[in-house]
């Protein structure tokens, strides 16, 4: 019997279920999946996520009577379920959640241009100014961080919570497939063969072509 429930949007578009479905696998939690199908207006438009959701939105993590609705709380949690998924070095780890934090609250602009897909590609399109401004303050964060512990992943050769926050973007950079600096070309590479990315993808590919939206599928 499982010890709870995490509830995730569609894996093909949701990049917030990303960051939360990551956490609550490198902590080991043992919960049940539940993906709720997204419709065209997004989360909050979709009734079965109203419906289980605190704040209409996912994902949304029950564990042990534990409840659960922003990733970043979601993270936070499942460190604290399993040590060693932000840095062990209290500079490393201040930095880390200072980096993660930013990507909660930031980007609005790669964010807006250049949205979440798994599954499909759109090389060369959504670089508007503000989206490339993002972009090159990301190579910045990560070419400082890469630079001060080694990488591949941001805080050396362990894959913590700051990486799973920016795994989302890394996917995006996959789809639109904009000029990167050979560094962050690199991470992004690095995060998406993570065993986890891989089986994200995997199992997003795998879903049913009903859950497919022609506004995420064939942007104007």
């Amino acid at each position: 019997m499982t010890e709870g429930r995490l509830v995730i949007g569609t894996k093909r578009y949701s990049s917030w279920s990303l960051r939360g479905w990551l956490a609550v696998h490198m902590a080991g939690l043992d919960v049940a999946e539940v993906v709720i199908p997204l419709n065209s207006a997004g989360a909050f438009g979709t009734p079965g996520i109203a419906a289980v959701s605190p704040n209409g939105l996912v994902p949304f993590l029950e564990h042990q009577g534990a409840r659960l609705w922003e990733s970043m709380a979601i993270a936070e949690y499942c460190a604290e379920q399993k040590p060693g998924l932000w840095p062990t070095d209290r500079l490393a780890r201040a930095h880390a959640r200072s980096l993660a934090s930013e990507m909660h609250a930031g980007f609005g602009g790669l964010r807006r241009a250049m949205f979440f897909n798994a599954g499909r590609s759109f090389a060369g399109r959504g670089q508007t100014a503000e989206a490339l401004a993002d972009i090159a303050h990301l190579e910045k964060a990560w070419a400082a961080a890469l630079g001060q512990y080694g990488g591949p992943f941001l805080f050396g050769t362990d894959f913590t919570l700051a990486d799973a926050m920016f795994a989302p973007v890394c996917s995006r950079l996959r789809t639109w497939a904009p000029p990167l600096s050979a560094t962050a070309q690199g991470y992004v590479d690095a995060v998406l063969a993570h065993p986890l990315l891989l089986r994200w993808y995997a199992e997003a590919l795998a879903e049913p072509m009903a859950w497919q939206l022609d506004k995420y599928e064939n942007p104007a």
